[in-house]
Formats: structure tokens, sequence, C-alpha cells
């Protein structure tokens, strides 16, 4: 469902036109908004705990109300940190939030799907949120909107077109949750949003209409930029990027809150450019079926690559949803412009000759479900490699998931696919800029202050240094954790607070969310790692002896089932520990019986073999 909204929108003196065409200014126009109430659902999503309260104490203190002279800055997610990115700016009355993403779950998560920034510190103060603004569409910006949106007051979203589409494209998952009103903005404008202005400008990134945001006070720009890297050729950057960073050349820049992934990295970062180039030659020589794995958030890339297919007379398989839908919603966009019969269906595929065909799949990173993890093992209904077949891996590893990689390279191998990798050419480049690119940014806005933000705690400490060596005091830094306070007095002074908002993960399982719990995490570890094992005791109260043999159900633990003589002995100790605790059955403790079984049998399968399943004591009295 669409609903108008309206609000002050007005295009800024300093730019002129949108981020394509910056050489005449448009008519002047209101940003569009539209209000989702989305068709089908998965389901309603609940709190499973309360919340912690907003004012967590630190040394103490509650975090107090904000002074009239104060901007203050926190980061409740995405430092210390990939992804799941969250920021708060708060100036006198108003509370504007950057970004809403999600991260996926990690080794140390066991059985969650999702994690989410903890929006405890916002939640009491619901009333001062004006807005959230997304600076592009990818997950770990925008995917915790339908979790977190009703708990902070359902405030209104402002981003760009392409990235507004995604939004409502995801919302139609979350039926009964309440609809969300997305203002569409671009770049170059600049609205009214509570007391303060805020303008747009754009970004590059692997997304259209990556936008960077401002944030006008009394005492100069907050400015965010979001991910970010640069157009450029050997170091170059573009006209556009030029147009895009040249309002800043009179502007006032108070503190800059700027990407930090790749700050790490040397020199720039392998220009998009010339992935396209690799790509389209490796799609013209194809001797056979071609398939490009890729993130299906790098949309930029599949534009091209189904660009070129239509180029060279082939046709292109989409095999994977998430990939589809981007390709619809940039299609409907107008982003992209190709034949009806450019695209054909997996199913029809065996119509046209291999040398014609090219498959854009997802699952470059070995997801065990997506599409060339199926391939690889031999299970896609229609697609099933040749010795022909190129298999191009346009992704680079994602720390953690190097064993999974390899894996399926090895699968993809042993049915005699080619592998092209971005080791061995170049088929990948990532979307955040290295250190030159992000000095030559630094150099554009000249901040008095600056927060390293988006990335663990050494790339913000190298961002922060190159940020020294630029110009800025070593006073004017601060390098964030998770729900660090920063506040900026006066225009004059920059303090990490000692208060800290609370940060603690959020986790989504199924249709709950909740705190996550150490105590839970470290036994759903101790499950994987050590397996578990059931011990049922059936004891007869009167005579304080066991009725039968104990039943000892294990699984993930293959000692027991491998090794009778350890079973037996196993039986022998809870016996032992049953019977001892019934010496007295009339004032028999069955909770303390419980424990003592359970802490026997640990006791005992450590000492025989260094390993501790979690024990489940039953105790049943006849």
């Amino acid at each position: 469902m669409f609903s108008p909204h309206q609000h002050s929108a007005h295009r800024g003196n300093e730019r002129q036109g949108e981020r394509r065409d910056t050489r005449s200014a448009p008519p002047r126009r209101r940003s569009r908004s539209f209000s989702t109430r989305p068709p089908r659902s998965r389901g309603k999503v609940r709190l499973a705990h309360q919340a912690p309260s907003e004012h967590r104490r630190t040394n103490g203190t509650p975090i107090p109300p904000l002074p009239k002279d104060v901007v203050r800055i926190i980061p409740l997610s995405g430092v210390e940190e990939i992804g799941r990115n969250m920021t708060v700016v708060e100036v006198g009355d108003d509370i504007y939030i950057l970004d809403c993403g999600f991260q996926f779950r990690e080794e140390e998560t066991p059985g969650v799907d999702y994690i989410l920034p903890n929006t405890g510190y916002l939640e009491s103060r619901r009333d001062k949120i004006r807005a959230i603004f997304i600076s592009h569409g990818h997950l770990d910006h925008i995917g915790g909107i339908p979790y977190v949106l009703d708990r902070i007051g359902n405030p209104p979203i402002y981003t760009r077109r392409l990235t507004c589409k995604m939004i409502q494209k995801r919302q139609e998952e979350f039926a009964q949750t309440t609809p969300v009103t997305v203002n569409v903005v671009e770049s170059g404008e600049s609205i009214k949003v509570g007391a303060h202005t805020i303008r747009f400008f754009g970004v590059t990134h692997t997304v259209p209409d990556a936008m960077g945001i401002i944030i006008e006070t009394p005492w100069g720009d907050v400015v965010f930029t979001g991910d970010i890297k640069l157009n450029h050729m050997d170091g170059t950057p573009s006209e556009e990027e030029l147009r895009e960073f040249g309002i800043f050349k009179d502007r006032k820049v108070l503190c800059l809150l700027m990407d930090s992934t790749n700050v790490w990295q040397p020199g720039f970062s392998i220009p998009e450019q010339t992935v396209y180039r690799t790509l389209e030659n490796i799609l013209r020589d194809a001797k056979g079926r071609l398939v490009i794995a890729m993130f299906a958030s790098h949309l930029e890339r599949l534009i091209r690559v189904v660009q070129f297919a239509e180029k060279y007379n082939k046709k292109v398989v989409i095999d994977g949803r998430s990939m589809r839908t981007n390709i619809e919603i940039a299609r409907e966009l107008g982003l992209i412009k190709y034949k009806d019969d450019t695209v054909v269906a997996v199913e029809n595929m065996g119509d046209y000759p291999p040398e014609k065909l090219v498959i854009l799949a997802t699952g470059a990173q070995g997801d065990e479900f997506a599409s060339l993890a199926r391939i690889g093992h031999k299970t896609h209904k229609h697609i099933h490699l040749t010795p022909t077949d190129t298999v191009v891996l346009s992704a680079s590893v994602i720390p953690g998931n190097e064993r999974a990689v390899q894996k399926l390279k090895d699968n993809l191998s042993r049915q005699g696919a080619h592998i092209i990798t971005y080791h061995a050419s170049d088929v990948h480049a990532s979307g955040h800029g290295n250190r030159e690119e992000a000095a030559w940014i630094h150099r554009q806005i000249k901040p008095k202050f600056f927060v390293p933000v988006h990335g663990y705690h050494y790339m913000l400490r190298v961002h922060a240094d190159l940020a020294e060596e630029l110009g800025v005091p070593h006073g004017n830094t601060v390098v964030p954790d998770n729900g660090t306070v920063i506040e900026i007095h006066g225009g004059e002074k920059i303090v990490r607070t000692p208060h800290k908002a609370p940060s603690e993960m959020r986790v989504v399982e199924g249709h709950t969310i909740s705190e996550l719990s150490d105590v839970l995490m470290r036994d759903r570890k101790a499950l994987g790692q050590e397996g578990f094992c059931v011990v049922v005791a059936t004891i007869d109260r009167r005579t304080g002896k066991l009725h039968k043999s104990p039943d000892i159900i294990s699984r993930g633990f293959v000692y027991l089932r491998e090794n009778k003589d350890l079973m037996d002995q196993t039986r022998l100790i809870v016996r032992k520990s049953v019977e001892g605790s019934f010496r007295h059955p009339r004032s028999v403790d069955l909770d303390n019986a419980r424990e003592e079984l359970a802490d026997s049998v640990t006791r005992f399968l450590l000492q025989k073999t260094l390993k501790r399943p979690i024990v489940i004591p039953v105790i049943v009295t006849i």
C-alpha cells in the first residue's frame, strides 16, 4: 500500500541537479514517501526478554540528558565488528539514526539467525527520534529494520530510490509488523527534519544509490559517509566523484564519521571498472557455459554481466532468489535495460548451446543451500557441470568461510570445471576504499573532529592514525567501542564520556528476539563440540535401590556408543550416585540428587575421555 506523505524539502544551493547529471538544476521537488504494508508474513516477531533500561550505569551514574551546547554521537553497533551498523547522532531535542543493519550469525553464536543492534538507549527516547537515514541497501545497513522499528516508535526512513525499493521488498516478508514510511531523497537535496537541516551526497559502493549524510548543527556539519570507496582510475577520482565532494569546499565540518573497513590496506583498491573489463573478456571468450558466482548485493556488477551477455548474444540464467529480486528492482527503476529474451528460466537453458549461456549464481561463500553449493554437490535439478564449463568466483572469502569455500572449489573441480578466483584474476574488488582513498576523502572534507566507524578495533585505530597524519589533532579523535558515548561540547572539545549505552547483542531466533546469553551460547557450543548424554535412573523409593539398569542415551558423544566397557562403567557410576543419594529415602532432595548424578557422570567421563559432554540427569521414582 502506498500513501502520500509530505515534508519540507529543497535543493541545496551548493549542489545543482542529481548525481548522474549535475550540469543543470532540475525543478524544485518534494521527496516521495511510501508506507509499506506487505501482503504476506513470516510470522510475528516478538521480544523474548524485556530490554534492559537504557539508563545503563557506568561508574554508578546514568547517562544524563543532553546539554544544549552538546552534540552526542553513539555507535550502538558496527564497531568492534563488521556488520549490524547503527549510529546515533543527538542534537538538542532531536535524535537521528544512521543505518539499521543486522549481522549474520558467527561461530560464537550457534543457533542464531541474525544479530541485531541493541536499541535500549533509544527505546525510552522514542519521542526524540526524528528519522532513520539509510546510506545504502545492503543487509548490514537495512536488515534490522523489520525487527527494530516497532521498538523505537516506527520513525520515518529517508533514503535513495533503489534502497527504498529494497526496503519495501524486504518488508513484504514481515506483514505482521507496523508499516514503515520510506521517504525518497536524492544526492544534492536538503530537507528539514526536526530542528535541523539534513543534506545528502552520492558516494561509490558496490550497490547503486549509496549516499552520505550531512547533519547541520550550530557548530558545523556532522558528516557520515556510509560504506565508501572511490570510483578511480590509477588513483585519479572520477569527475562524478569530484563533483560530489565539491560541496565540502565551502562547508564547515565539525565531525566526520567514516567507514574504516579497508583503511589498513595500502594504496588504492582495485577499481570496479577493472573487474568489469576482466569479466567481459572472460564472458566473451568462454567456449562453454560460464557460471559467475557473486553476492546478490553486488548489483552494479550483476547489471554489467547482464549487459555484457546481451552484447555478445548470450542468454543469462539467474539462479538465486535474491539475485532475481535485485535485478527485477533495478529493471523496474530503469537502472538496467535488456531484451525480454535475454534472461531465460533455468528450466529452459537446455534450449541453448552451452557457449551461449551465462549463469549467475549465489553461493560464492560456500553457503550450504545456495545455488553453487548444490551444483558442487551434484544435487541441482537443472545445472550439472562438464569439463567445458568455467566457474568464476567473483567474491573474496569472508574470514571464517575459508574451509567452506575450499570444499566448494574441490567439489566443482571434481566435475572438471575450470575455476577462476580473485587470487588469479581481477574478478572481484572490495566496496570499501583502501588507505589512499580514505586519505583523499579526508582532504576533501577536512573535519575538525574524527570518529572512525565500521570495522574492528584495529581498523578503527589505523584510520584514526591516518586522520592525525592528515592534520586532525590527536585529542580530536575518538576510537569508539559499541555503546561509547561521545560528546562534542560547544563545537570546541570532543570527549569520550565514562557512560556507555547498552550494547549487548540482541539475536533473532526464528520469530523471537532476545538478549544474547553467555550461558546459552556456552551450552550450545558445548553441545556442538562435546555432545550430550541423557542418564535415566528409575529407583524404588521404598528400598532406595535402582529398579533396573540405568538407560544412557548419547548424541554427538561417540565414546559411549562405541565402547561397551565405558558404557558399563558409566552405569556403575550412575548406580552408586543415585543409590547413595537415596540412603535415606524419606528425606531425599531430588534436586540435589540430580545435581550429584550429573556431576558424578561428568567427572567420570572427563577423566576417561578428556571430553565434557552436557549431562542431563533424569531420576524417576516408583
